[in-house]
């Protein structure tokens, strides 16, 4: 087994730096991307065009967001979809009723599972 230099070491250190550094930044841009996919979902299950620009609006701060700031996006995300939720019932649409809350559950499952949230 060979012995590394003085100065290998150090460099070999960077590398794992460097290395995890962009696992880090892959990670959260797939966390950001699939934020913004459940997001997209949501917004195509929006009865109006106000509560499709709020989506499209949120989708839009996700995709510019710090790791840190996901959690509220997420929360603010659910309570959205909550809002959809409420008027697809007092609208008495089941169907996107059915559709919506599902979609919710889905990007809840999401959050918690990308350390988002907790679960309750």
């Amino acid at each position: 087994m060979e012995s590394m230099q003085p100065g290998q070491q150090g460099h070999a250190l960077g590398d794992a730096r460097t290395e995890e550094l962009h696992r880090l930044a892959m990670t959260q841009q797939y966390i950001i991307g699939e934020l913004s996919l459940w997001l997209a979902r949501l917004q195509a299950t929006a009865p109006s065009e106000e509560s499709a620009c709020e989506f499209a609006g949120l989708r839009l701060e996700t995709e510019a967001a710090p790791l840190e700031a996901l959690p509220n996006l997420a929360l603010r995300a659910l309570d959205l979809a909550r809002e959809l939720c409420r008027d697809s019932l007092a609208r008495g649409d089941l169907r996107a009723l059915t559709h919506q809350a599902t979609t919710a559950a889905e990007l809840r499952e999401f959050a918690v599972a990308a350390n988002l949230l907790v679960e309750d």
